[in-house]
């Protein structure tokens, strides 16, 4: 899996790293983490699982009959947890740095100079 993640692909990651989810979970958590600016549609999400899977990112939790349809839960896998820290830890380091540039850059009014 190429970094840095994409954000719809980082979200889904994420909202794994709580505890295994059904595909309709993992929309709603992603639009949850992202205050509603991403907007998972069913084919993307499981286009998204299906590759994190291959990728041994995201492994199969457990599969239920609800209402006579199978509903499938997703789990973070460990190299998943890896890369997800990995890539929390290198978006961290960015903003600090950034954080760091524009506060001397900040003038006296409040403002950035």
């Amino acid at each position: 899996m190429e970094t840095p993640l994409r954000e719809p692909t980082f979200l889904i990651l994420t909202a794994l790293a709580g505890e295994p989810l059904h595909g309709y979970g993992l929309i709603a958590e992603v639009d949850r983490l992202s205050e509603g600016r991403i907007a998972l549609r069913p084919g993307t999400l499981y286009g998204a699982l299906d590759r994190l899977t291959d990728a041994g990112l995201v492994d199969v939790d457990r599969e239920e009959t609800v209402d006579g349809r199978l509903r499938r839960y997703y789990r973070l896998s460990a190299p998943g947890a890896t890369l997800l820290t990995e890539e929390t830890e290198r978006m961290r380091r960015n903003v600090e740095a950034a954080s760091s540039r524009l506060s001397l850059r900040v003038n006296p009014a409040g403002g950035l100079a």
